[in-house]
């Protein structure tokens, strides 16, 4: 069985990294960088359209 991850880009500082969708707040909750600490909505930090719909459809 194949694990789902979504993809993670920092607008802020760039640090990219993956993390399973249910370990993630919804696409519109605010999300702290662990990196520089930013805050924006969890959106932001998908890298892409297919990230953001896979965090959209299992978190």
């Amino acid at each position: 069985m194949t694990q789902a991850y979504v993809r993670l880009l920092c607008p802020e500082c760039k640090k990219d990294w993956e993390s399973s969708p249910g370990e993630l707040p919804d696409s519109n909750r605010t999300f702290h960088c662990p990196n520089c600490h930013a805050s924006r909505p969890m959106a932001e930090f998908t890298r892409t359209a297919d990230d953001l719909n896979t965090l959209k459809q299992l978190s």
